[in-house]
């Protein structure tokens, strides 16, 4: 089984996505955990590429929340273990775009479910609403 990462970022009621370049849905910040590699390391490792060097990230902000098993969106029949973390701490900077992602979103339950991954529709998404951590 793969192990992945990722990191909540949030902002009035909303959290951030990205979307990377050869998908076509959305997902939160993370990545493959790399041989060796903790989770909390990973996190902040797939954070800082996928922000950009132009965001000031604190790695004693990353805090775990929760891991789950889910299907993989890109192959439905590879399940993916994810470690995910919450940032507690404001996102200062400027996310920059690079060749893996083409685009960022705060996302909230207004803009439905068909651009999300199957992690954020199945497993995250339900429990920041549950929460109230998003509107």
């Amino acid at each position: 089984m793969k192990c992945v990462v990722g990191t909540l970022f949030y902002d009035n009621g909303k959290v951030l996505l990205d979307k990377p370049r050869r998908r076509p849905t959305y997902q939160i910040v993370g990545g493959s955990l790399e041989e060796n590699e903790t989770p909390l390391d990973g996190a902040f490792r797939e954070a800082r590429e996928e922000l950009g060097n132009k965001v000031n990230l604190d790695k004693n902000l990353f805090k775990f929340l929760f891991e789950f098993d889910e299907k993989a969106t890109s192959d439905p029949s590879m399940t993916l273990h994810f470690y995910i973390f919450e940032y507690h701490g404001i996102l200062e900077g400027e996310l920059t775009t690079s060749e893996e992602i083409e685009d960022f979103i705060w996302y909230d339950t207004s803009l439905g479910e068909n651009m999300l991954s199957y992690a954020l529709k199945n497993e995250i998404i339900p429990l920041l609403v549950k929460d109230k951590k998003i509107n």
